[in-house]
């Protein structure tokens, strides 16, 4: 039987080479938890289990941030690296996004466990959260066009992680209003629909250079394969964004001068909703053949294969999502569909990262490993 951590480059090599993209981890694992107890049939042991995989998430993103934290406080020099690698910076938008699922999921699990008290510390997160994925979708941009090289050929949807996390950060806000005191819940809902634009509209600029990258040069490697599920997720927390936002805004602006603009933010939520899910149809069908031709070409295992949960998980609470708004069983029939889906694809992902870990093979971060070296990962492969 081999050793645990017989492939670690160096010493403390899971806290030199620990990278961003770990964040995803927790955002796959809160989704799943998240579509779990959204499900319109309600099981026996279903909400358990999704509070044991919020309780999981939680666990992952408390030893997430402190070994992000030991990183940067051992290893300055590992900095810099980072963020000018045209890749791995890109998952610093991995941390608010991972932050938010779990908050989404302290609103469901953590009331009925803690009380109400909880609200005001869901409260005092997200503003955490809000400012985290501002700053990700600014300042990683900003590096783009002033320091890191790229180029339209070595393009992939890993660029919309990033700008993606203020419109996560909205979507929660649109669950957590409807439990603060009407100002407050104004402006979390104001500022969620500022974040909710600022992301879109910078995901739909994206989206459209990723399907010109596509048509001029084809699918990236098998190395990438998960980037190809990437843009569903913007379309996907952009409806779900929509709806949450536009059915707490009545309740938190009724009596005030902007109560007929909330009413009309609940309507045309549904109707925007209902237009970002096709949208995202589209992307899931497209995304499934792409995953199709990949799996023929034997495409390797990485860390990046989180990136084929959370786009779906997303997508399956904004089909539920609409599901209720509607009443149309059609939904609910395709969520079931999805979270099938996303449990076979978290549990495939989970057992093989649990297997990298145990060999130590996962802890080696691009930026860090030299040209030669058998340390390049995947993704420095991209940005050479």
């Amino acid at each position: 039987m081999p050793r645990p951590f017989a492939r670690l480059p160096e010493p403390l090599a899971f806290i030199r080479h620990f990278t961003p993209n770990w964040f995803a981890m927790t955002m796959g694992t809160g989704v799943l938890a998240l579509v779990l107890v959204h499900l319109p049939w309600q099981l026996s042991g279903l909400y358990a289990l999704g509070e044991g995989l919020w309780l999981f998430g939680v666990a992952l993103f408390a030893l997430f941030s402190l070994l992000f934290v030991l990183r940067l406080a051992l290893f300055r020099d590992t900095l810099w690296p980072m963020l000018l690698h045209p890749v791995q910076s890109m998952f610093l938008g991995a941390i608010p996004m991972g932050l938010a699922v779990l908050l989404k999921g302290l609103l469901l699990f953590g009331v009925p466990r803690w009380g109400e008290a909880v609200y005001a510390l869901a409260h005092a997160l997200w503003w955490l959260d809000a400012a985290l994925a501002l700053l990700g979708a600014l300042l990683v941009p900003y590096l783009m066009f002033t320091r890191q090289n790229h180029a339209l050929e070595k393009l992939t949807a890993v660029w919309l992680l990033p700008i993606i996390a203020p419109e996560v950060a909205a979507s929660t806000a649109g669950s957590l209003a409807p439990h603060l005191a009407a100002e407050q819940a104004q402006q979390l809902l104001v500022v969620g629909f500022v974040l909710w634009g600022v992301s879109l509209s910078l995901a739909f600029s994206l989206i459209t250079l990723v399907l010109l990258r596509l048509a001029l040069h084809k699918l990236p490697d098998t190395d990438f394969a998960a980037t190809s599920w990437l843009p569903l997720g913007p379309l996907a927390t952009g409806c779900l964004g929509l709806l949450s936002m536009g059915q707490a805004a009545p309740m938190a602006f009724a009596g005030t001068p902007l109560a007929g603009a909330a009413e009309l933010a609940r309507d045309l939520g549904l109707l925007g909703g209902l237009a970002l899910w096709g949208a995202g149809l589209w992307w899931l069908v497209i995304a499934s053949l792409f995953t199709r031709h990949y799996i023929r070409d034997n495409m390797p295992f990485n860390l990046g294969w989180w990136g084929f949960t959370f786009p779906l998980g997303v997508f399956t609470l904004a089909t539920f999502e609409l599901q209720a708004l509607t009443g149309l069983a059609f939904f609910a029939l395709i969520g079931l569909v999805l979270t099938v889906q996303l449990s076979a694809v978290w549990s495939l992902v989970l057992s093989r990262t649990l297997a990298g870990v145990w060999h130590g093979e996962l802890f080696q971060a691009p930026c860090l490993s030299g040209p030669g070296s058998p340390a390049v990962s995947v993704l420095s492969e991209q940005a050479g």
